[in-house]
C-alpha cells in the first residue's frame, strides 16, 4: 500500500492519548518479558504486572483502560503468567457480577425518566448542601444493604447525568432532548456561564462520591450487598439475619463514623468538598421540572407509573434474592420495555452503552486477577497471618485484607482469604469461634479499607470509568483524594471493631 509507513500505526495506537503515554505502555511491554527473562522471576514480574495495570486504571482519563490493560492481561498470559483456562474460570465465578453489569444497569436505563424526576424533587426541595450530602450517602447506604452496590451507583450515575445534561443544554444553547453532551463540550458554553459550570461539576462530584461511599457503608452489612458477602456467608453457614449481626458489631459504628464523615466534610470544606449548587443551576432545574410537568401526556404519565412498579417489584425480588441480579435486570428490562413501548432494536441498543465497556474491562481485570492467583502473589501474607497468636489474628486479616483489595479486587481478595480460613477449620487448624471471628474480619476489611482505590470497590471501578466521569472531572487521582477522609475514619473505625467489639 503506497504511502503506508511506520508513522501511521503509531497515530493508530492508542488514538488520541498523549504520546508520553503511549509510550509508558509500550515501553511496560518490552519491559515485561525482558524482566522475566533475565530474573526468571515470576512473582516479581506478576507484582510488575498489577501495578502497571493499575497504572492505566489511574490514567483513565488519558485511555479508556480496556485497550492498555487488554495488552498486559493478553501479554501476560503469552508469557505463561497465567493461562486462557484460569481466566475463563476466573470469569465463570463471577458470571453473576457480568449479567449484573449487562443487565442491571441496563434496566436502570428505563427507569431513568423517573429516577431524574425524583432526584429533582428531592434537590430542589432542599436547600442545604449537607443534608443533601448526608441524603444522597444514606440513602446509597440503605439501597445498598438490600440490593447491590453496582445497581444503587448505575442509578447515581444515571441521576447525575441527567442533571449535568439539562444545564450543560441550557448553557451551550442546546435544548432539542436528542443532543448529546460530552466533557469535551464546553468551547459551546458561554465564557460567563464557565465558572458556573465547574462549581456545578464540583457540586456533582460531591454528591457522586458520598453515594459512592454510601454504597461501601451499606453493602458490608447483607449478604446481598456485595459478591463476596454470599461467598462468606455460604461458606460459614450464615442465613441473612445471622450474617447481620454476627457484622453488625463493626459494620454499624463504621456506618454511624461514615455519615458523620460525610457531614463534617460538607461543613469543613475539604479536599473538594462543600460545593453548593449554584442559584442559576437551580433555577435552570426548576424551569425544566415545571416544563417537564407542563408537557407529561397521560402516556408519559402512565410510563412513570409502569417505572414505579418495575421498581418496587426490583426492590422486592432482589431483598428477597428470588434469583440471580443479572436475571432480576433482564426481567425488570422485559416488563418496562413491554409496558412502555420500546420495541425497535436500536431504542435498546441505547441502554447497554454504559454497561458493555466496564464489563470487557472486568474480563480483562480477570486475566490480571488470574496472574495473582497463578503466581501466588498473595500467599505469603495469608501464611504470615494465618501464623500469628489467635488472638492478634482478627485485626491482622482486617489490615492485610484492606490493603490487597485497594490494590486488587476485593471479591478475588475475599475468595482467597475464606478459602484459606475454611482450609484451616477442616483441618483442624482453628476452632469454629475463631473461623467466625475470622470470617468477619474478612468480610469487613475487603469491603470498608478497599474505598480507598477505584481498584478495591466494582462500584467505585465502575463510577470512574462511566460517562459521568469525564464530564464532572472525576479522575482516579481525585477519587483517591475525595475518598482519603473515609477510608482513614471508616478504616480506623472497623479496626476498632474487629479488634475490640467482637
Amino acid at each position: 500500500m503506497k504511502g503506508l509507513s511506520l508513522s501511521s500505526f503509531s497515530q493508530n495506537f492508542l488514538g488520541n492519548a498523549p504520546e508520553w503515554y503511549k509510550l509508558t505502555i509500550i515501553g511496560f511491554l518490552i519491559f515485561n518479558p525482558l524482566l522475566l527473562l533475565l530474573t526468571g522471576n515470576a512473582y516479581l514480574t506478576g507484582w510488575v504486572l498489577v501495578l502497571e495495570f493499575i497504572f492505566t486504571l489511574a490514567m483513565a482519563l488519558k485511555c479508556y483502560p480496556l485497550q492498555p490493560g487488554g495488552l498486559l492481561a493478553i501479554e501476560a498470559v503469552v508469557m505463561g503468567m497465567t493461562s486462557p483456562a484460569t481466566v475463563y474460570h476466573e470469569v465463570e465465578l463471577a458470571l453473576p457480577v457480568i449479567l449484573l453489569l449487562v443487565f442491571m444497569v441496563a434496566g436502570i436505563y428505563f427507569m431513568k425518566d423517573l429516577l431524574l424526576f425524583t432526584f429533582t424533587k428531592i434537590l430542589l426541595s432542599i436547600r442545604s448542601k449537607t443534608l443533601i450530602a448526608f441524603l444522597f450517602c444514606a440513602i446509597s447506604a440503605f439501597l445498598s444493604a438490600f440490593l447491590d452496590a453496582l445497581t444503587v451507583t448505575a442509578v447515581v450515575i444515571s441521576v447525575g447525568v441527567g442533571f449535568y445534561s439539562i444545564y450543560h443544554k441550557v448553557a451551550a444553547g442546546k435544548l432539542a432532548p436528542e443532543d448529546r453532551v460530552d466533557g469535551e463540550e464546553d468551547g459551546d458554553v458561554p465564557l460567563e456561564y464557565r465558572a458556573e459550570l465547574n462549581e456545578f461539576r464540583a457540586f456533582l462530584r460531591n454528591l457522586l462520591m458520598h453515594a459512592a461511599v454510601g454504597t461501601a457503608l451499606g453493602g458490608v452489612c447483607t449478604t446481598v450487598g456485595e459478591p463476596q458477602n454470599l461467598l462468606i456467608a455460604s461458606q460459614a453457614g450464615w442465613n441473612f439475619a445471622e450474617f447481620f449481626w454476627r457484622m453488625a458489631p463493626v459494620t454499624m459504628p463504621v456506618l454511624a463514623a461514615g455519615l458523620l464523615t460525610c457531614i463534617l466534610l460538607e461543613q469543613v470544606k475539604i479536599l473538594g468538598y462543600g460545593a453548593i449548587l449554584p442559584e442559576r443551576v437551580r433555577t435552570i432545574l426548576t424551569e425544566f421540572d415545571e416544563a417537564e410537568s407542563a408537557r407529561r401526556s397521560d402516556s408519559d404519565k402512565a410510563k412513570l407509573v409502569i417505572q414505579a412498579i418495575s421498581g418496587l417489584i426490583l426492590i422486592w425480588a432482589l431483598a428477597n434474592h428470588v434469583a440471580e441480579v443479572g436475571l432480576i435486570g433482564l426481567t425488570i428490562i422485559v416488563l418496562q420495555t413491554a409496558f412502555n413501548g420500546v420495541i425497535e432494536e436500536h431504542q435498546l441498543g441505547h441502554a447497554f452503552e454504559e454497561a458493555l465497556p466496564f464489563t470487557a474491562l472486568l474480563v480483562v481485570f480477570f486475566g490480571i486477577v488470574g496472574v495473582i492467583h497463578d503466581q501466588h502473589l498473595f500467599s505469603p501474607i495469608i501464611a504470615y497471618v494465618l501464623s500469628l497468636p489467635l488472638d492478634v489474628q482478627p485485626g491482622m486479616f482486617y489490615i492485610a485484607n484492606g490493603v490487597l483489595s485497594a490494590i486488587s479486587d476485593n471479591v478475588f481478595v475475599a475468595t482467597v482469604y475464606i478459602g484459606e480460613v475454611k482450609a484451616a477449620l477442616d483441618s483442624g487448624a482453628i476452632s469454629r469461634e475463631q473461623f467466625d471471628l475470622l470470617a468477619v474480619a474478612i468480610n469487613t476489611g475487603t469491603n470498608i479499607p478497599s474505598v480507598a482505590t477505584p481498584n478495591g470497590q466494582a462500584a467505585f471501578l465502575f463510577l470512574l470509568t462511566s460517562s459521568i466521569a469525564p464530564l464532572i472531572g472525576l479522575s482516579y487521582m481525585r477519587m483517591v483524594t475525595m475518598a482519603l477522609p473515609y477510608t482513614i475514619v471508616m478504616g480506623v473505625t472497623g479496626w476498632a471493631g474487629v479488634n475490640y467489639l467482637l
